[in-house]
């Protein structure tokens, strides 16, 4: 008996053994773990870099999602750049101008405040004359007109005689005494247009009507051929706007006193602020003529025309801001402009103002026959750097060799790990990575659906 409760003791295990042993054979045949996936469909879908898989697939609403866009990888030349910052500045002796008294008065009119756009010869101001300089020359010339008239009398009257009657030698003093009157008549003249007096005004100054007001107008352009002024609309026609006031009404003002400051934001200057290191590089792009990129702050250029002018460095400050230690170097800008009318009065308006901030891109080493990608086409993992290669639905991740990157672009060496041809993702390379990261976390194959967020979820 008691072999017989051994023997059926023994069965009984032997039952149990083998009722768990399927159970568990049917457990992992109807329900395998995520993370064993079978070396068939693992190499079929995914290859192999050290154990870890550098191919994903990404569904069209993935990529539109991302904003995923492919490109053909081509071969260029690009230039190594530094990057300096600047600012838009007035460009001295060209933007401002400013206007100044001709004479000792009392400021009595203002005919144009600031913000208001003048044209050269419109009038500024109307001064009431207190010059006594100019009250002085105003009788003196007067006076020479008077004598200039007297002895053009004397002159007539000789010559009616006859020949004879009157020694030449009283004709020709008479003619000399003449023509010193009118140098005389004509330095007056002058004297008084450049205290402000129009030639209209002076002309009746010598028929006996002293002027005792005066107008000052905006002065004409200045004739620089080197460096032509943009003017607002119409075409070629010099604008300026009203800066600042530095009179009232009422004001008594002295000779060459400033009345006011008139600007013309044409022509400017972009001011780039660099180190000391940096000036042998900046000194040979502009003894080379190379063209710089500059990239303008708070700037909308979809509301402008394009911008077609070349940039280049005219020239470099030779001494160094004691607070900042940078020194300087200057770009020509040629701005641009547009004008509205309100309340019968033309504004006009800048694209590029004074105190704007500019970061210079300037060159120094030209990197030929490369591939260029924006910025956010690579990914790094450490020393690693990694582009994705498109085909089809597929990404491929490629290692590559980095020449150089800044903030907008990366310069991708031409060894062969990347050919001229190859469709590349122009962006989201650290979201892709992500994704080929969760993959392989994850276990899941290739041909799954994978979202922008990183989450892998199977076929539905």
């Amino acid at each position: 008996m008691a072999i017989v409760r051994i023997l059926r003791g023994m069965l009984t295990v032997a039952v149990l053994g083998g009722v768990i042993a399927a159970a568990a054979w049917y457990r992992n045949a109807l329900f395998p773990p995520p993370s064993i996936i079978p070396p068939a469909v693992a190499g079929a879908d995914a290859e192999r870099l050290g154990g870890q898989p550098k191919v994903l697939e990404l569904s069209p609403q993935a990529r539109q999602n991302l904003g995923l866009v492919s490109s053909p990888a081509t071969l260029s030349n690009y230039w190594r750049s530094i990057i300096v910052p600047g600012e838009v500045m007035d460009r001295p002796g060209l933007s401002d101008r400013g206007v100044t008294s001709p004479a000792v008065g009392v400021v009595t009119q203002i005919h144009a405040f600031a913000g208001d756009t003048i044209h050269p010869g419109d009038t500024l101001f109307t001064l009431r004359l207190l010059s006594e300089y100019i009250q002085n020359t105003q009788s003196e010339l007067f006076k020479v007109t008077r004598d200039i008239e007297l002895e053009t009398e004397k002159r007539q009257r000789l010559s009616q005689i006859g020949d004879g009657a009157i020694p030449q030698v009283r004709i020709i003093e008479v003619e000399q005494q003449l023509r010193r009157l009118q140098a005389a008549s004509e330095s007056y003249r002058q004297d008084l247009l450049t205290r402000g007096l129009s030639p209209a005004q002076v002309d009746q100054v010598a028929g006996g009507r002293f002027v005792a007001s005066v107008d000052v107008v905006a002065p004409p352009p200045i004739a620089v051929s080197s460096a032509p002024v943009v003017a607002a609309s119409p075409p070629g026609e010099l604008v300026y706007e009203v800066q600042d006031l530095k009179v009232d009404l009422g004001t008594q003002v002295q000779a060459g006193q400033l009345l006011g400051v008139l600007s013309n934001h044409g022509t400017l200057f972009i001011a780039g602020h660099a180190f000391k290191r940096e000036a042998t590089a900046l000194e040979r792009a502009a003894q080379q003529q190379w063209p710089l990129r500059v990239d303008f702050a708070e700037d909308d250029s979809t509301a402008w025309p394009p911008l077609d002018q070349s940039f280049e460095i005219r020239h470099l400050s030779n001494t160094i801001d004691a607070a900042s230690r940078t020194f300087d170097f200057f770009v020509p800008l040629s701005n641009q402009s547009r004008s509205y009318e309100k309340e019968g009065k033309t504004f006009v308006v800048w694209r590029f103002r004074p105190g704007q901030r500019v970061r210079l891109h300037v060159p120094v080493e030209e990197l030929k026959d490369v591939i260029v990608l924006p910025a956010a086409a690579v990914v790094r993992e450490g020393p690693e750097a990694y582009v994705f290669r498109q085909n089809g639905d597929l990404f491929d991740r490629r290692p590559v060799r980095v020449l150089h990157e800044d903030r907008l672009d990366v310069v991708i060496a031409n060894d062969g790990s990347v050919a001229p041809g190859w469709y590349l993702a122009q962006g989201s390379a650290a979201s892709l990575n992500r994704v080929l990261k969760a993959q392989a976390a994850s276990g899941t194959p290739v041909g799954v659906h994978v979202h922008a967020d990183g989450t892998v979820h199977g076929a539905h």
